[in-house]
């Protein structure tokens, strides 16, 4: 089966800082180094569309040290990754309840995706400040908003009123570290994704252990609920 879009679930820095007796921020600092590897290599395997769980909802209430640290790394990645990304074709995307980040941070973002908006690439998704359950809770909110009458509500609505609209919904979700859980990541859009655990930890996670994952999704068979080998492509 072709993949078309890959979701990541970066778990493990605070682990991986610990095992070598490191601040936890020293591995949130080692883990922003490998977004830009699985990027390069989404490209080089001909993705449509990579999405990396930045930031959820739930991350707000770590402390405010490390929160103000995360914030300082994306800055700092926005500020020295956007034009060689750019560069690539790629259009970035970023998702999730934005107006709670750092107005420095809002104005990367807005800058980033106004001027890779026209690019034909890849589809670079940052999920930010985002929960799968408050993602649905805004789309019924401007769907009652838009007064859209009960029985026109079907799956296509719901659909177009979710932050991803326009963005394929994921072939393939990864999650490193060992964890076996989703954690209210792309609730609705990954209702018929292939889950991918790893027991390796963030940081540590690079190009032959994405064409790893790659690799044992080619290898799968999507159902959607139909019978053994329907679903292969």
């Amino acid at each position: 089966m072709s993949i078309r879009h890959a979701a990541i679930i970066m778990d493990g820095n605070g682990r991986w800082a610990q095992q070598r007796g490191l601040p936890r921020i020293e591995g949130h600092r080692n883990g922003v180094k490998r977004v830009n590897e699985i990027i390069d290599t989404a490209v080089e395997q001909q993705l449509e569309a990579v999405t990396f769980y930045t930031f959820s909802m739930e991350n707000w209430q770590r402390p405010a040290a490390e929160v103000n640290a995360l914030m300082r790394f994306l800055s700092k990645y926005l500020k020295n990754e956007m034009e060689r990304l750019h560069a690539l074709n790629i259009v970035f995307r970023a998702i999730g309840d934005i107006k709670r980040l750092p107005s420095g941070v809002r104005k990367l973002i807005d800058k980033f995706e106004k001027l890779t908006m026209e690019n034909t690439g890849l589809i670079v998704t940052s999920a930010l400040s985002y929960g799968g359950r408050t993602e649905l809770v805004h789309a019924v909110q401007n769907i009652i908003k838009e007064g859209i009458p009960a029985e026109d509500i079907n799956e296509s609505v719901i659909g177009e009123h979710l932050y991803t609209i326009g963005i394929p919904e994921p072939d393939l979700i990864i999650r490193t570290s060992g964890e076996v859980r989703t954690s209210n990541f792309l609730i609705w859009q990954a209702a018929y994704a292939e889950l991918y655990f790893t027991e390796i930890l963030w940081p540590d996670f690079g190009r032959d252990e994405f064409i790893a994952a790659l690799s044992e999704y080619e290898n799968r068979d999507r159902r959607f609920g139909g019978l053994p080998g329907k679903g292969k492509k």
